[in-house]
């Protein structure tokens, strides 16, 4: 075991001091623990380029995930603003950028086959626990056998997050999956005890559980004990309850956090109409390939009439030399009456001339 060094026993002193979680505690000491190792130097000797670097090394070369990237920051923060109070201002070392991605999901048909397919029964009972009270892998495993309040029907939740208690509804079905759990077990302290009874299961076991659940029940999701805490707040939200009871339940310090549900609801997302099925029928566009057209049949050529025995055809010089009297569009003219002179009228030259 390595012997703990001064500095780390102060870091480790000022965390308590502030009432930090063990948790934390020891995610703190983890990292600082990594950069020290990463120079071979104590952290007291290195300053703001070497912080620099080694945050360059997570991003390019260990490819670390942000969320941990961003522990590694408020761990150096801490140790350099709070244990060693440097002179230079902490905010120079930055935080990441977290990707903004939507939680996954289970059906109740998946929930379904996954807890079949959890064994043993312990494993089996913790996450039945998380899904039916949406609680985090922490919270579930630190349960307590006082904790559950079966005359009120209600959960206690001691180890929440920030040290923040809460109260859950108990449901019916986990009131009697626990019974018949605890009738096998025979719990003392901790409701779901580790190796020894004085320990609690350690989350590696439970996520190792899931894992394996997730592989027999054929679940292609990335499936893991908080995957279920999402689908408890989903399900709440499809049947109808509020997003404020909602958030209270999950234990959410921001309102902000429990919105994210909102788009991961499946009602809301039937309702919504794409444009495409708006189109008449005869304008949406054709994403299979049409029936192939057969090719018309070739026209056949007219071939002139046979004449007869008795008709005698033309020669071709006959025809040219002689050409077609065009016939006449214009109807035929009236013969046009002459209009005569009457001589025996009086007063006439004739008369008087006889």
């Amino acid at each position: 075991m390595t012997p703990m060094t001064p500095l780390r026993q102060r870091m480790i002193q000022d965390m308590q001091i502030r009432n930090l979680s063990p948790r934390t505690i020891e995610c703190y000491t983890y990292h600082v623990g990594c950069f020290a190792k990463h120079f071979s130097r104590s952290p007291e000797l290195l300053g703001i380029d070497e912080v620099r670097a080694y945050q360059v090394y997570l991003v390019q070369q260990k490819q670390a995930s942000w969320s941990s990237f961003n522990q590694a920051v408020c761990a150096l923060r801490f140790l350099y603003g709070v244990t060693l109070k440097q002179s230079w201002p902490v905010v120079q070392i930055p935080f990441a950028k977290r990707p903004k991605t939507l939680p996954v999901v289970l059906g109740p048909d998946e929930v379904q086959r996954l807890l079949q397919c959890a064994k043993p029964l312990k494993p089996r009972v913790l996450l039945t626990t998380i899904y039916a009270a949406g609680l985090r892998l922490e919270e579930a495993t630190h349960l307590e056998v006082r904790d559950i309040d079966s005359a009120r029907m209600l959960l206690r939740v001691a180890c929440g997050k920030g040290a923040k208690e809460r109260l859950v509804p108990l449901s019916p079905r986990l009131l009697a999956e626990l019974r018949a759990y605890w009738k096998v077990v025979r719990p003392t302290r901790w409701l779901f005890p580790g190796g020894t009874p004085d320990r609690p299961v350690s989350d590696t076991t439970v996520q190792k559980s899931c894992k394996r659940a997730a592989r027999e029940a054929g679940l292609t999701k990335h499936v893991s004990p908080h995957v279920l805490r999402h689908s408890y707040a989903t399900g709440l939200m499809e049947s109808g309850v509020d997003l404020l009871t909602i958030s209270r339940l999950l234990g959410h310090r921001s309102f902000a956090t429990t919105m994210v549900y909102l788009h991961v609801r499946r009602p809301h997302l039937e309702r919504t109409v794409s444009p495409l099925d708006m189109l008449p029928v005869d304008q949406c566009p054709r994403f299979a390939d049409p029936a192939p057209v057969s090719p018309p049949p070739p026209r056949q050529r007219e071939t002139p009439p046979v004449p007869e025995s008795n008709e005698v055809p033309r020669s071709a010089t006959e025809s040219s030399a002689v050409p077609p009297v065009a016939e006449s569009t214009e109807a035929p003219q009236s013969p046009r009456r002459v209009r005569r002179k009457r001589t025996d009228q009086p007063g006439s030259s004739g008369a008087a001339r006889s």
